[in-house]
């Protein structure tokens, strides 16, 4: 893809050639058949005269370029994604007419017909760089402009672009289904956008079902509100629900930000087979159709969706009004986005335990992001499109989220914010870098921020923070410190704004705070003397509140009574805080994988905290087979099991944790006899209190019993037949590729690497379909088939669906030496790989080192304690 791969050094040039880009007009003709649609783009923008540059387009056939009246050669001109302008002049008019392709991957213009009815549903996705696939453009964020679309399609769809949709004009007739008659069409002619970035243009087109709606604007405005999905979806979707948060976020960040909504109408639109959670298109944002619940889900997947309508919301302003000039600062849109949308729905939603859900779920993600080889500066150099595409990851969303809310915690949340509302109205509708953010939040927080930046955004790695207490035989602390520590390969100390609470047992029998202090650290030792004189605690925890970023251990004493009182805790937030130190030692290779399974087979019955649970049920999977002493891991595996079901069948009737708890129990089902309680539930002859097997449950059920061998094809070809919807074909998929023979799993491997057509969600499920074993050695032969296909895939598919694959297709569950030996081989076999490959190759290879040393750990505990 190296015309595709444009570099940074490329976009600074162009940019210094292209001084402005003053508008585009873009044509689009959605009649013209399942594959291709015709495509016209109109750019006048200034530059050099005399200068050269080039114009960015996938496409399979360009028909004509105009450059300032002259007739260019599409043959001359077009190659290798690109078309190349000579001889401009101080202003310029190109027209490039072509046939663009529609795609099933998610990227660029997105074709999905729907099974239920036979109806086509058409979205946009362009970022990073693949508003280019759909119309020819200076692809870099810097070079922004005003946007106009004509889109010529059905009349009776909705078309839905960032602007307010007009009245659209009849246009004859075509036929859009396949083998159906023609029918009537229209042309749509919207308004210009305001100022944006090419990646931030959209266009949504289909039969979609839309309940609309409305706000108030700060400044008076009304904005019109939109919730759309396919009709097929439109009974479960609760759009009333998602405009009321979505006036809630409105009215939280346009008096926060202290600058009202910069955009005309506000959209929100559910579509299949995306490859995302959403996307920030002003006025026109995509979600995942996963959002949509058709059954029953765990009150976290609720609560995310709330988070993820907050943070594309925050994106209206940090991203959208005000963008990065490159995409090395591509961590501001998303950091703050996530930092701005959990605060919000904390403190604007129902979701009051949001930072909880964001310590297990966010955090934890950046803890594991930031200890892979691969791990990098929150302001990471970037080279090429292809090093965007990778860090849209860990430390670019959640470590960098986290710095945000330390750094809040160190000027103060109103400085914090009143920067902000000056860096808005400063850079409306333009582009910055981070200094400029910086230096406006140094004008309202009197700090100087530099070396703050060198610390924390400049340099990587996590450290790690743990207290040093000496207590006389009287209880009494006699002296009080916090010692840091980071790791060799990354050796920065950094500064830490954060609590330290002390903990008891209350007259109730419950643990609460009975004292805190907000201390400075910084250095190899901080002393905290306020410590000192007071009687010793149960639990002594760091980082109360949760303000810094940096691992936590607990003193041994203060482990030990946390542990025992785990869920005697109060405060979710400081249980969570636990759970994350604990898990955290296990991943390090400080305790054993079978303490951390001894801990939630204990104590996540009586968690309450949906996120959390389900967390911790995936952290329990991995500890109790990846990182258990291979010895013991199947005695483990039924140990498990077993306490999950007893569990499920102990929890509150109709509670989220019941449904958790089975959930987790089909996961991990390993024996005949576990089988015999999952196909009871699936037949209906036992029942649980409160528990509905519905349709997803149903396939949850179907396919713990086929990696067990209980269940065969015509089973799942049944299960289908009641549910030939989208959503039971991607799960049959991902059932079929759970059956426990070496052959199923080559036929489920084959199926979506061998086959270049098949859409993005049924790769993805079907990967995970292929990583469910309840025996690792099942996947032990497709550990060389997996290293043999790496190049041809990364050569013959996009990025995006190379990553499914590569990340996905890995034979983790394996987790063996013979695997790291493969995979090492590989990686010395092709050192001059492309470095996007070989990085998700390295961070693959990485967590199973990282297993290995686990395994090693637990076995060394099993044989002291035999």
């Amino acid at each position: 893809m190296p015309g595709e791969n444009l570099t940074r050094a490329e976009a600074t040039e162009r940019a210094d050639v292209v001084t402005a880009v003053e508008s585009y007009a873009i044509a689009l003709d959605l009649t013209t058949g399942p594959t291709t649609f015709a495509s016209t783009t109109t750019i006048r923008f200034s530059a050099r005269e005399g200068a050269s540059t080039f114009l960015d387009l996938v496409a399979p056939a360009v028909r004509s370029v105009t450059l300032n009246g002259r007739e260019l050669d599409p043959a001359a001109v077009f190659a290798d994604s690109r078309i190349a302008l000579e001889g401009l002049a101080a202003e310029n008019e190109v027209v490039v007419v072509a046939d663009c392709a529609y795609t099933n991957t998610g990227e660029g213009l997105h074709r999905f017909v729907d099974p239920v009815d036979g109806e086509v549903y058409l979205y946009t996705q362009f970022e990073v760089p693949d508003a280019r696939r759909v119309f020819a453009t200076f692809e870099q964020p810097d070079l922004k402009a005003t946007f106009r679309l004509t889109v010529t399609a059905p009349q009776r769809w909705q078309v839905v672009s960032n602007q307010p949709t007009p009245e659209p004009e009849p246009a004859g007739s075509a036929v859009v289904l396949e083998g159906g008659e023609p029918e009537p069409t229209a042309t749509w002619t919207f308004g210009a956008t305001p100022r944006i970035s090419t990646y931030l243009v959209a266009l949504v087109a289909g039969p979609y079902a839309v309940v609309r709606g409305e706000l108030t604007s700060t400044d008076g405005r009304t904005i019109p509100l939109g919730v759309f999905c396919r009709a097929s979806l439109s009974q479960y979707m609760d759009a009333e629900y998602v405009m009321d948060v979505t006036r809630a976020g409105f009215d939280f960040f346009e008096k926060t930000f202290e600058y009202p909504y910069p955009f005309d109408k506000y959209d929100q639109l559910f579509v299949p087979e995306y490859n995302m959670g959403a996307m920030e298109n002003p006025g026109c944002v995509t979600f995942t159709e996963s959002y949509v619940f058709r059954s029953q889900v765990p009150d976290g997947r609720r609560e995310r969706r709330v988070v993820t309508i907050l943070h594309e919301l925050a994106h209206m302003w940090f991203g959208d009004l005000v963008t990065m000039k490159w995409w090395n600062d591509l961590w501001l849109n998303e950091s703050f986005a996530e930092f701005a949308s959990t605060l919000a729905t904390a403190e604007a939603t129902e979701w009051t335990g949001a930072w909880t859900t964001f310590t297990a779920s966010e955090k934890t993600w950046a803890y594991r992001q930031d200890s892979l080889p691969s791990t990098h500066p929150i302001v990471a150099p970037i080279n090429d499109l292809e090093d965007v595409y990778v860090n849209f990851d860990g430390i670019t969303y959640a470590k960098g989220a986290s710095v945000l809310k330390q750094l809040v915690a160190w000027v103060g949340r109103e400085e914090f914010m009143k920067g902000l509302a000056a860096y808005f109205r400063k850079y409306a509708f333009s582009n910055t870098e981070l200094r400029d953010l910086l230096v406006e939040l140094e004008a309202t927080s009197g700090r100087d921020l530099e070396a703050w930046s060198r610390a924390w955004l400049e340099t990587a790695g996590t450290n790690t923070l743990r207290p040093e207490l000496e207590v006389d035989t009287d209880g009494v602390i006699r002296s009080f410190a916090v010692l840091q520590s980071a790791p060799e390969e990354h050796p920065t100390l950094r500064p830490h704004r954060l609590g330290i609470g002390f903990y008891d047992l209350g007259e109730d029998g419950t643990v609460v705070r009975t004292h805190q202090v907000m201390v400075d650290v910084d250095g190899e030792r901080t002393e905290v003397p306020e410590l000192v004189g007071r009687e010793r605690p149960g639990l002594v925890l760091l980082n109360d509140e949760d303000l810094a970023f940096a691992k936590v251990r607990l003193d041994e004493a203060s482990l030990a009574f946390a542990v025992e009182h785990l869920s005697r805790i109060s405060d979710s937030l400081v249980r969570c805080l636990v759970w994350v130190s604990a898990w955290d030692a296990v991943r390090d290779g400080e305790t054993p994988a079978s303490s951390f399974v001894d801990l939630v087979l204990g104590n996540v019955g009586a968690e309450t905290e949906s996120t959390t649970v389900s967390v911790v049920l995936s952290q329990l999977a991995t500890a109790a087979t990846a990182y258990a002493d291979p010895a013991r891991r199947a005695a483990n595996a039924v140990r498990v099991a077993d306490e999950l079901w007893a569990l499920a069948q102990q929890a509150a009737p109709g509670s989220d944790l019941q449904l958790q708890l089975v959930r987790a129990f089909a996961a991990q089902a390993v024996t005949g006899e576990h089988g015999a309680p999952l196909r009871a539930l699936l037949d209906g002859t036992l029942t649980l209190e409160g528990l509905t097997v519905d349709t997803d449950l149903r396939w949850d059920l179907l396919q713990g019993l086929v990696q067990l061998g209980a269940a065969d094809d015509a089973e799942i070809d049944a299960t289908l037949a009641a549910d030939d919807t989208a959503t039971g074909r991607q799960a049959a998929a991902r059932v079929r590729a759970s059956k426990p023979s070496v052959e199923a799993k080559e036929a489920a491997f084959a199926s979506i690497v061998d086959d270049p057509e098949v859409a993005n969600a049924i790769i993805r499920q079907t990967a995970l379909g292929f990583r469910r074993v309840t025996d690792p050695a099942l996947l032990e032969p497709m550990v060389q088939r997996y290293v043999d296909a790496l190049l041809p895939i990364w050569e013959s598919r996009s990025y995006q669906m190379s990553e499914e694959l590569v990340a996905g297709l890995y034979p983790a569950p394996v987790a063996s030496v013979a695997l790291r030996d493969a995979v090492r081989g590989w990686l010395e076999a092709n050192a001059d790989a492309a470095p996007a490959l070989r990085r998700l190759v390295v961070e693959n290879l990485a967590d199973t080192e990282r297993a290995l040393v686990a395994q090693r750990v637990d076995a060394a505990e099993a044989g002291a304690a035999s």
